[in-house]
């Protein structure tokens, strides 16, 4: 069985899990509530609030063998900072099962944004994200945030953003976020490893040009919500698996007529049974990841 590491699961903190929408109302997190709360037509969350030891519970499940833990969007810069200090206890409980990626807010300022990377570094964040520059409301030629990209790929950080793909049905909370900001961001920042989550919305497909920026990576988080299970031949064949990294979108529930809670492994099965080969799929849950989910050693 391939080593498997799950590139985009998110945990949230005790007192987020207790009352999602009361902490969201105290801290203006509104279009986290528009995505997360909402209900499926059924009547059905679309998401489950699982705590550290239900999510690992739910890898032991899937033979998942590390989870990257992404931070959230967030709108305000101060719930960047309480999810980030979560993932760090997360992190400081089970280093040998969690890696964890950053979340920040260009709205803290400059100095306040380099200096929370430089303490995520020092506790063992290996990466950026899950950011949106069009949930969170800068814009991506915001000079913070440029910094930000431009310091993860001095360190070999990867820097998870999300896509929504401009095709798909519309949804509670989309936000619309033009393909042309991530080739440009792709193009100012070349040293800079850009996943862009969601299979990119198709981003490889429908633009020529993206082919040509070898920093561009693509999760696979949601894609049962969204695409058919061919989608996995198509984009490997696309952009190579060497590009294409495995992550479920943990805890969304990504098979709402199969499961009443969400399930790593059946993501999972979808991949193996793809027809993708060995070698393709031994990139996809851990060969383009493995080695780059601990921070190098800081510079003197």
């Amino acid at each position: 069985m391939p080593r498997r590491i799950d590139s985009h699961v998110h945990l949230y903190p005790p007192e987020l899990n207790r009352n999602p929408a009361g902490w969201a109302a105290v801290r203006h997190e509104r279009q986290w509530s528009a995505l997360a709360l909402r209900r499926r037509r059924n009547g059905t969350p679309v998401q489950t609030f699982p705590d550290l030891a239900g999510l690992l519970r739910a890898m032991d499940e899937a033979g998942v063998a590390r989870a990257v833990l992404l931070g959230w969007y967030w709108e305000k810069p101060a719930s960047c900072r309480e999810h980030n200090r979560f993932a760090a206890e997360c992190l400081r409980l089970h280093s040998d099962r969690l890696s964890a990626f950053a979340t920040l807010h260009p709205a803290a300022g400059s100095s306040a944004v380099a200096a929370e990377m430089n303490w995520a570094r020092e506790v063992g964040f290996s990466g950026l994200g899950e950011l949106s520059p069009h949930a969170q409301g800068y814009a991506v030629d915001d000079l913070a945030f440029g910094a930000a990209l431009e310091r993860a790929g001095e360190w070999g950080w990867p820097v998870n953003l999300h896509v929504s793909d401009p095709a798909a049905r519309p949804y509670p909370g989309q936000v619309a976020t033009p393909f042309a900001d991530f080739l440009r961001l792709a193009r100012a920042f070349p040293a800079t490893r850009l996943i862009l989550a969601h299979w990119g919305g198709l981003l490889a497909e429908r633009e020529p040009a993206a082919a040509a920026l070898a920093n561009l990576y693509y999760d696979t988080a949601a894609s049962p919500l969204t695409y058919d299970a061919g989608i996995w031949r198509r984009l490997v064949g696309r952009v190579g698996a060497e590009r294409v990294v495995f992550g479920s979108d943990y805890p969304l529930n990504l098979y709402p007529a199969l499961d009443p809670e969400p399930r790593m492994a059946r993501l999972i099965a979808e991949a193996e049974s793809s027809g993708l080969t060995a070698a393709e799929l031994g990139a996809i849950f851990a060969g383009t990841l493995e080695g780059r989910l601990t921070p190098p050693a800081a510079a003197p």
